[in-house]
């Protein structure tokens, strides 16, 4: 009996809350309901067909333009397409086309970039014998007496031995100016010069301690080519610079790990102390170098 009452109780209030809701309440103005906004459907199946063949849009120019594929062989590619995976046959004519693209790459990209790195006036390598050493690189061939490694010591010597053969060309005169500069400046009494090649003029004597390479310095300077040209000027900026002794060039370390602080000197750098045959900023390959540098101080 008691178990009876505990099932309808739920329903009586079921019964009541029916009952509270259907009683009358005070009249409202009737809100319109939003139209119910008609979408054009279809089935599944079509959705599916129509959605693919929209996905389709630009796909020509993709395979023209990023795949190398001529569009007229559309035939065949949706002879691939509808096969989906490769045959063992496919896979070998895929090596096939990948060798006809590296070869593409190899005339047309390696060996001019090659060529330009030896000589960018020149062309200097031998097309058949690059072709034929790569032939023999890509199988696994050797060359008796001659391993990889001891070819990449080959090649890394005669490039070097070739780019300084351009660079002497190109600016050869500049080197050969400098180390005229350079005899005639030695023999200015108040001008000294290391054993190094160094050349170097006191201006101001320092007493204050000497750095080593690996302390930091704070400096000023003015740099000039031999004709005057200012290539930099920590002056001009109204800011002196600051950096480790073994973090310039050869002949800046050398001189501040002689200069006590509070020196002003006059430094006269040859090439090979300075850049050597690189190009830095407005500074040509093979410049001697003359600085004016006031060592400020050693920074902790």
């Amino acid at each position: 009996m008691n178990k009876t009452k505990l099932l309808l109780l739920p329903l009586l209030m079921l019964v009541c809350l029916s009952a509270s809701a259907a009683k009358p309440k005070k009249k409202s103005k009737k809100k319109q309901a939003a139209p119910v906004e008609v979408v054009d459907t279809v089935s599944v199946s079509d959705f599916s067909f129509h959605y693919g063949r929209v996905n389709t849009t630009g796909l020509k120019n993709y395979l023209k333009q990023r795949m190398g594929i001529d569009t007229k062989y559309m035939e065949d590619f949706m002879k691939g397409f509808n096969q989906g995976q490769l045959t063992e046959a496919d896979e070998r004519e895929k090596a096939r086309l990948a060798g006809i693209e590296i070869r593409q790459q190899v005339e047309n990209q390696v060996m001019p970039q090659a060529s330009a790195q030896i000589n960018d006036s020149l062309d200097l390598l031998n097309r058949e014998k690059f072709l034929e050493g790569f032939r023999l690189g890509l199988s696994g061939g050797d060359v008796p007496g001659i391993s990889m490694d001891s070819a990449q010591v080959i090649v890394g010597k005669n490039i070097e031995y070739y780019h300084k053969v351009q660079m002497e060309a190109k600016y050869g005169e500049n080197r050969k100016k400098g180390e005229e500069f350079l005899a005639k400046n030695a023999l200015d009494k108040e001008v000294k010069v290391t054993p190094s090649g160094l050349q170097y003029k006191i201006l101001t004597k320092g007493t204050g301690p000497i750095p080593t390479e690996t302390q930091t310095v704070k400096v000023n300077y003015r740099g000039t080519l031999i004709d005057g040209t200012e290539f930099d000027s920590s002056y001009k900026r109204n800011q002196p610079a600051s950096f480790a002794c073994n973090q310039v060039i050869q002949g800046w370390t050398e001189a501040l790990t002689m200069m006590p602080v509070g020196s002003k000197w006059m430094l006269y750098i040859p090439q090979k102390l300075g850049y050597g045959d690189r190009e830095a900023g407005t500074i040509p390959p093979y410049s001697t170098l003359i600085f004016e540098v006031e060592l400020l101080e050693i920074e902790k």
